[in-house]
């Protein structure tokens, strides 16, 4: 019923190249993974992302990076700067779902009428923000293009969010890539409260 066609090819498929498919950002992938398969971890998922985020940025601050010493990863883990950056990662990402929720009522009212429309997208936006895991690798293997690194992370996370909203709300490219722009103006605006509030983002 949800892609117009008598069957889902991505039923016969292997698992592993369903995921090649969905990063390759292929809406028949994303539709396959949002409507015929019972994936229940985009909370798990959003939760996991968040915390790569939040060490990413603890790494940043000079305070928690001066002292190397092994000895100290208790207290390390203990620091109340990671929670804190914890905090500020999911007030953007927060910030982010809902401007992209306001763009799309705004634009298409009519698409985001139940409840059940808006857990749908909310979970297809959580789960296309898988590409995030990618900041692991970035901040374990660190070299001269790690900067570099993390933009194309950033635009390859933009990237699925646009094709799962594309696939979940049917829309075209140019409609979905502005909930995506609206969604990033509002959480720079929250970037800039937290500036001018004193927090270390």
């Amino acid at each position: 019923k949800s892609c117009q066609k008598p069957v889902d090819k991505y039923i016969e498929y292997d698992p592993v190249i369903i995921l090649i498919n969905a990063i390759l950002c292929k809406a028949q992938a994303y539709r396959h993974i949002l409507f015929n398969t019972k994936i229940n971890i985009h909370g798990k998922l959003c939760v996991f992302c968040l915390l790569c985020e939040a060490y990413l940025r603890w790494l940043q601050l000079q305070d928690s990076s001066q002292n190397t010493d092994p000895d100290d990863l208790i207290r390390y883990a203990k620091e109340w700067d990671f929670y804190r950056m914890f905090g500020i990662a999911s007030l953007e990402q927060t910030s982010f779902l809902v401007g992209i929720f306001i763009a799309l009522w705004w634009m298409r009212p009519e698409m985001l009428k139940t409840k059940s429309d808006f857990i749908l997208l909310l979970k297809a936006l959580l789960l296309s923000g898988y590409g995030k895991l990618l900041l692991i690798p970035a901040v374990i293997w660190e070299h001269d293009y790690t900067p570099l690194c993390l933009v194309f992370i950033k635009v390859f996370v933009l990237t699925s969010n646009s094709q799962a909203i594309r696939v979940t709300l049917n829309l075209n490219r140019m409609l979905s890539w502005l909930a995506i722009v609206f969604g990033l103006i509002l959480e720079n605006g929250v970037v800039c409260l937290v500036q001018k509030i004193g927090w270390d983002v």
